[in-house]
Order: structure tokens, then sequence, then C-alpha cells
């Protein structure tokens, strides 16, 4: 009996670390998960002087079945009663496993062919750093890629974040998110 319990002991351990070994994982050379960006990730505008630049991000373990990838950068903080929307990549091909620093900007240029950003809440179709309200604590901002079930979502020209949330959120196969924190002095 002790054998056979030692034996399932290991078994368990090893599908758990298997399992977590082929989990999706989203990382960044730029920003340390749980801890304050830097001010190059900072919008401009607002009050705000950062470089408004897109950090690089990149993952692995991507699951079966995955026809594209849609990136979000939320901020839940944000004090207007339904959050802030500073980022949303959606069709990225599913051949690729990162985005470099700077891929968020207006032009697309540094972005896979075929990717598509949505407008964030600041008014542009790209990257829109952290810009908190001065006093206003430490903000939150979930970073997270979504493998998807179809290439392409059927958004307009037009889609507003929620809309773009929504389409993201019921064709995702899995998910992996961190978070970054940033202060207004």
């Amino acid at each position: 009996m002790y054998n056979k319990l030692k034996l399932l002991t290991a078994l368990s351990i090893a599908l758990t670390s298997f399992s977590y070994a082929n989990t999706l994982t989203l990382s960044s050379k730029d920003i340390v998960p749980n801890s304050m960006m830097n001010k190059s990730h900072e919008f401009t505008g607002f009050g705000c002087t950062g470089e408004n630049l897109s950090p690089h991000l990149q993952w692995k373990n991507v699951p079966e079945g995955t026809k594209s990838f849609a990136i979000t950068v939320y901020d839940p903080d944000a004090p207007t009663g339904s959050g802030w929307w500073h980022w949303q990549v959606v069709n990225i091909p599913a051949f690729v496993r990162e985005l470099t620093s700077g891929a968020g900007n207006k032009n697309n240029i540094n972005l896979p062919q075929g990717a598509r950003q949505i407008e964030n809440d600041y008014g542009s179709k790209s990257f829109g750093g952290a810009c908190p309200p001065k006093g206003h604590g430490i903000h939150n901002y979930q970073f997270t890629l979504h493998a998807l079930s179809v290439e392409k979502l059927p958004l307009p020209d037009n889609a507003s974040g929620a809309l773009t949330g929504y389409m993201i959120n019921a064709n995702t196969i899995a998910s992996a998110s961190f978070k970054a924190l940033y202060k207004r002095d």
C-alpha cells in the first residue's frame, strides 16, 4: 500500500510539473511583473511626459488549435467606472512569438503583417502608456495574451474596447497575463 501511495504521489507531481511546463506564458524584457514600469512606458499627453513606448512582449507554450493571438493592456483602477484600455492588438498571426519594444506605434511598422490595433481610450489606434491621475496612487496594468481559435476577429473599423474584449473572450482558447504597476508623481 505504501509503495502504491508513493507511486501515485510521484505521478501526481510529475503530471502537475508537466502541466505547468506546457502552460501558455507571457513575459517581457522591459517589465518585471508586479513591479513599477519606467518612464518609457508612460503616456505622452494628459499632463504625462513619458515616451509612450509599448514594451517588448514574448510568449511560449502555445496551445494546439491556436489560429491567432490578441494582446490587451488594461487598467482596472482608472477612475472611469469601467477601467481604461491602453492597448488592444488583434489578428496577430499564429506563428508570431514576440512583439518588439515600440511595436505599438501609430504607424504599425513594427507589428506583424495582418495585426490590427484597436482605438484605445486615449482615442488612438496605438499603444497608450500609463498616465494615472496625480495623487490617485498606484495603478495595476494588466498585460494579457490571448490564444484565439480564429485567424481574424470580425470587428468593424470603429470597434470599441468593450466589443473587442467581448470578441477576444468569445474566441480565447487560453490566456496568460502579468501585472505591472505605475504611479504618477
